[in-house]
């Protein structure tokens, strides 16, 4: 373990771990309920026999959260990516599109695209990814043309390591990415500890909106989702999330 490089992490992380929380609090607090039934499967509540309005609000809640909270922790965990290689590699961040650091090690010239996991791409993605990492290839080597270049796409977590049909792209997951950017076999879990920072008191801070949020969308979900005798009324629901929209009108001039 390199404690030198473990302290800089964990005072990056006592500086940052803020942003994290403040931004999944801010996404609690963006979201409303007709969002959640729009975007959520009404059919997959009603085969799970859902009937008690807080159970209905709480499944969407949780789905919506989840998602949204793994989008968010992966953009933040890219920052600690990037730390890492500056402390190490003296890496910067990329000025290419759709790059997100480079630096040089072992006379190598890195690209490198974060990624929060390894399932982050489709074709049309991926296509638009080897493009970008070609382009800045191209740049650099205007200038740079006796240095060596690799192109990585780098995953926080996962171990989806592979090379592709163009030898000078390869997929860097969870153990091989952290060892590439710090020359450190065991960072991948070294760190687990530093990203545990004052967590407890976060997320404590984090359930109180959580629980308002709950309670507010459940008091609106029962005044226009229920009918009298309490029952979900699932037509309703149904037409919000799959009923043709009519296109909006367009004021004349």
């Amino acid at each position: 373990m390199n404690t030198e490089l473990i302290n800089s992490i964990a005072k990056y992380v006592e500086q940052h771990i803020g942003e994290f929380h403040r931004n999944r609090i801010a996404k609690l607090q963006s979201v409303n309920l007709k969002e959640l039934l729009s975007r959520k499967n009404p059919y997959l509540f009603k085969a799970k026999n859902i009937v008690i309005a807080g159970g209905m609000v709480e499944s969407l809640a949780s789905a919506t959260m989840s998602s949204a909270e793994e989008s968010i922790f992966g953009n933040w965990m890219e920052g600690v990516a990037m730390f890492v290689a500056e402390q190490v590699y003296a890496g910067y961040k990329s000025s290419a599109e759709g790059i997100d650091l480079e630096f040089d090690k072992e006379g190598v010239h890195y690209f490198v695209s974060v990624k929060s996991g390894p399932s982050w791409s489709n074709s049309t993605s991926m296509k638009k990814q080897k493009e970008q990492f070609a382009k800045a290839r191209r740049v650099f080597n205007t200038s740079r043309k006796t240095v060596p270049t690799m192109c990585i796409e780098g995953c926080c977590y996962g171990n989806d390591n592979k090379g592709y049909n163009d030898s000078d792209h390869e997929k860097y997951c969870g153990e091989k990415f952290w060892t590439l950017i710090s020359g450190e076999p065991t960072l991948f879990v070294d760190i687990i500890e530093p990203l545990g920072f004052k967590s407890k008191e976060k997320n404590e801070e984090y359930f109180v909106e959580y629980g308002r949020m709950i309670n507010k969308f459940t008091q609106e979900f029962i005044q226009d989702y229920c009918n009298a005798d309490g029952d979900i009324e699932w037509d309703k629901i149904v037409r919000l999330n799959a009923a043709i929209k009519a296109p909006k009108k367009t004021k004349k001039k």
